[in-house]
């Protein structure tokens, strides 16, 4: 952190607990039955540090309502404006004060900048997406097209919570950088906005919790290895003359050329990449023609390639390139081929791994920890990743009893008690990270 950046935490009086205004901004101010309700239990309670027991106990209720209010108004990546002004001004209503991203979006703040120990980031991504909910919630969404189905509200929860916590502990608990990130759900990413504004270049340590809906509320899923997957776009335009189609020998034929791509793309890219890799290519449009009697003269396939293995992901678009152009040289046709690049996988790293794993069973116990699988879903904390070792871990959202909607689901929900266990779980690990003895894990120093 560079001096007089305005990145700092800056308190009246440490011991008193922060309390969470939300009536800064005007939509804010709103006391219906759709937010306000009785705080879910906390399933760690009682577990310490006292502070933290007393900030739960005290302001649980008001988190879970900061929650509601951003899940009625959600916003797509890089418009998050209001949510953006909600956080920031929770924030300030303890004493914390930082600094948006320069696209208007997206919030940085500092605890203890002046303590010792490593700099310990933290990011929650605030992004929503464009789809209509049908969870049936009384605080479903209030925007038409616009929906938190992947969990990011409460991600914003949990990290202002933990964020508020920490102000209210009565003395400095490590050095942390809040990092409130937009646009997530977009493949421009809202990381690499963080990373061009400098907000994680002296960042030593980095960690993160999401939703998972398969997981049950108050287990936290940690793998150490690749937990997410690449996601590319790929997008093939066919062209050509165009013709009659009782007479496709005149003509290149750009609906068969489509179909020989659909079908013999993924297949091949078996073939050639490593299979440990897990490859998938999945297509999600495939578009051509008006007549059935009409060959059209353009046409376009466009789908999404995963891939399991950084090193298999660094060599796909060559070999992508060198199979499209063997599949249609028979067929005659024009083709352009656009392939997107989006993140690497999410490799999370041993040593941070340990200390969330220490977190979690000082937080919650050691039946809170539960063993994560690799996701084929992508992740821009991988971005991040370049710059610090850091590690993403799995919350469980899932009630136990209900459907297990998936995420980006418009039917997609989040067992509020989560939110209390993703506090415990990012306090303890802070406490973890900056040494407090009771809760390292053995061996924790790095190796290698």
């Amino acid at each position: 952190m560079q001096p007089g950046d305005g990145r700092s935490v800056h308190r009246a009086g440490r011991g008193a607990v922060a309390s969470l205004v939300v009536t800064a901004v005007p939509d804010l101010a709103r006391n219906d039955t759709r937010t306000t309700a009785a705080p879910p239990v906390d399933l760690g309670a009682g577990r310490g540090p006292d502070w933290l027991d007393r900030y739960l106990s005290d302001s649980l209720g008001e988190l879970v309502q900061f929650r509601r209010q951003l899940h009625r108004h959600p916003e797509l990546a890089f418009a998050e404006r209001r949510t953006t002004d909600r956080i920031e001004q929770a924030l300030a209503a303890a004493g914390i004060t930082g600094r948006r991203l320069p696209g208007g979006t997206g919030f940085v703040a500092d605890l203890n900048p002046d303590a010792p120990g490593p700099l310990i980031g933290l990011r929650a991504d605030i992004d929503a997406l464009p789809l209509q909910e049908a969870s049936g919630l009384p605080f479903a969404s209030e925007v038409p097209g616009t929906a938190h189905a992947c969990g990011h509200d409460v991600h914003t929860t949990v990290l202002l919570g933990t964020a508020l916590a920490l102000a209210a502990a009565p003395h400095p608990v490590g050095r942390v950088r809040l990092l409130f990130q937009p646009a997530e759900e977009s493949m421009d990413g809202g990381a690499a906005a963080l990373v061009q504004a400098g907000a994680v270049d002296d960042v030593d340590l980095l960690f993160a919790l999401h939703c998972e809906p398969r997981t049950p509320v108050g287990k936290v899923g940690l793998k150490v290895g690749p937990i997410t997957s690449t996601a590319d776009s790929i997008e093939i335009r066919v062209s050509g003359p165009g013709g009659h189609t009782s007479r496709p020998h005149l003509t290149a034929d750009v609906v068969n050329a489509l179909g020989l791509l659909a079908t013999n793309l993924p297949l091949l890219l078996t073939r050639r990449l490593d299979p440990r890799a897990a490859a998938v290519l999945v297509w999600g449009q495939i578009r051509a023609g008006e007549a059935e009697n009409a060959i059209p003269q353009s046409g376009v396939l466009r789908g999404t390639l995963r891939v399991m293995r950084r090193d298999a992901w660094d060599t796909a678009g060559e070999l992508i390139t060198e199979l499209v152009g063997a599949i249609l040289e028979p067929t005659g046709v024009q083709y352009q081929l656009s392939v997107e690049r989006g993140v690497p996988p999410v490799e999370n790293d041993a040593y941070t791994t340990a200390l969330l794993r220490a977190g979690v069973v000082s937080a919650l116990g050691a039946d809170a920890v539960t063993e994560a699988e690799q996701s084929t879903g992508a992740e821009d904390f991988a971005d991040l990743l370049e710059h610090a070792p850091g590690t993403l871990a799995r919350l469980g959202v899932w009630d136990g009893e209900g459907q297990q909607s998936d995420l980006h689901s418009a039917a997609f929900r989040a067992d509020e008690r989560a939110i209390a266990v993703g506090v415990r779980t990012l306090v303890h690990t802070v406490l973890a990270a900056a040494g407090e003895p009771a809760v390292l894990p053995p061996a924790a120093g790095r190796t290698g």
